[in-house]
């Protein structure tokens, strides 16, 4: 750029001065040629960066999924766990219900029988 206009608007006196410029622009060109080459460096860095953290996403992804199907798993078979004990509590307190009538029962017979001796 700089050297490009130096070398247009210059006139070139001797060959020293030439083989100057030329070793200048390629120093120039050389440095810029590398900085280049870095700049593309750290785009491919970021891009593989980039691309191991969105992997990383996918994989947390069937994970989480995986995680929630046992979750909503769990959930249903505590509920199906608490509708039997609650079942089951409903038949045994029936059940007691039940011998306390026989017993109340029971209990009235022995006193008539007592009382008709």
């Amino acid at each position: 750029d700089e050297i490009v206009e130096t070398l247009q608007g210059a006139p070139v006196s001797t060959d020293t001065e030439l083989g100057g410029y030329m070793r200048e622009f390629e120093t120039r060109v050389r440095q810029d040629t590398d900085e280049i080459y870095i700049w593309l460096d750290d785009e491919q860095s970021e891009r593989q960066l980039l691309a191991g953290q969105l992997n990383m996403l996918f994989r947390d992804r069937r994970a989480h999924a995986y995680t929630r199907h046992l979750m909503e798993t769990e959930a249903r078979l505590s509920r199906e766990a608490w509708v039997r004990s609650i079942d089951a509590s409903d038949l045994v307190r029936g059940k007691v219900m039940s011998l306390r009538t026989t017993i109340l029962g029971q209990m009235t017979e022995i006193r008539e029988l007592h009382a008709a001796d």
